[in-house]
């Protein structure tokens, strides 16, 4: 896997970019003058990312994962995507009522949109889909395989097409985030 350098991430004319941030070369990224990028980030390779998108610090965007921001995506700080998760904030509707895909006039569409947010310390597992609109609360987790339609509650274990709360999650990892930051403090 190869990275994009320093300079070759300046020319690439992101938003803003911060400090310590691997992005696979094999990215694919459109419009990067929408695109934020905070510290402390990696995204792995064959990833594309298009659109308003805003990722924090202590992020992960793993191999094959695609991000489509039409109408914005944020990622807080310490969320994180597996393989193959897909994000929408756009979507044609699939009813047959309307025409769909991008060589259809308006008129003839109708397009769901809505800004997808992942909150601090949400996590979204392999080959899951994310449909517009959705928030999912702060410490969520999304089970493998699972289709995210609605928001979710707070600290809260998720799986499933459609996805249904399993259980609550534990809230430990916070202590571990106040440690590492404090470790970066003092850096």
């Amino acid at each position: 896997m190869g990275f994009y350098t320093r300079e070759e991430l300046n020319k690439i004319g992101f938003k803003s970019i911060g400090e310590n941030v691997l992005i696979s070369d094999k990215c694919s990224i459109y419009s990067p003058q929408k695109i934020s990028i905070g510290n402390n980030v990696r995204i792995d390779d064959f990833c594309i990312l298009s659109g308003d998108i805003k990722i924090g610090n202590y992020i992960h965007i793993a191999t094959y994962s695609a991000l489509f921001g039409g109408a914005g995506i944020e990622m807080e700080d310490f969320s994180g995507i597996s393989s193959r998760v897909t994000i929408y904030s756009v979507s044609d509707d699939y009813s047959g009522e309307f025409l769909t895909n991008p060589t259809v006039p308006s008129k003839f569409k109708k397009v769901e949109e809505g800004k997808v947010i992942l909150k601090k310390h949400s996590l979204v597992g392999a080959s899951t889909v994310v449909l517009p609109g959705v928030i999912l609360g702060e410490g969520t987790s999304i089970g493998a395989n699972s289709l995210v339609t609605k928001s979710t509650e707070e600290w809260s274990i998720y799986f499933g097409n459609p996805v249904k709360r399993l259980k609550a999650r534990k809230k430990d990892l916070l202590e571990l985030e106040k440690q590492l930051l404090e470790e970066d403090k003092n850096v």
